[in-house]
């Protein structure tokens, strides 16, 4: 069994109106450094999100939230910021802002597999209570 490696991680929100400062989560955001592993899962829950604020522009809102995963993955597809080493996009994804998207602050953790503790996370902070009210 490999050894557990640390990582850090953050949550994306959604913050349609900044001013009120409301949000639901939409993502998480995961660095591993000794994996060499950073990447996201975005789920938006367009339900919650019109119930906060029906007046928010959802497709506008997917497409910032899709362009994450692709700065995270790098390359030259991902702009300026993807060509950024790995350490520098997380710091820069993760980096306070008074947008729309957000992230909240950067916690720690331990795993062995970076992939399942991102799944977990998104399971655990973004994704709704199966209706049961059982923790997955």
């Amino acid at each position: 069994m490999p050894a557990p490696s640390s990582f850090d991680y953050a949550i994306v929100r959604v913050v349609p109106r900044v001013d009120r400062e409301e949000f639901i989560n939409a993502g998480v955001i995961l660095y591993c450094l000794t994996h060499r592993y950073l990447n996201a899962r975005v789920e938006l829950d367009e339900r919650r999100l019109q119930a906060l604020a029906p007046d928010a522009d959802v497709e506008l809102i997917r497409s910032h939230l899709a362009s994450i995963p692709r700065l995270c993955v790098g390359g030259k597809a991902a702009g300026p910021i993807g060509q950024l080493p790995q350490k520098e996009r997380f710091h820069w994804l993760v980096a306070p802002r008074s947008t729309m998207i957000q992230t909240g602050p950067v916690h720690s953790g331990l795993c062995e597999e970076p992939a399942k503790a991102l799944e977990h996370l998104l399971q655990r902070m973004v994704l709704p209570p199966p209706p049961s009210g059982k923790i997955r």
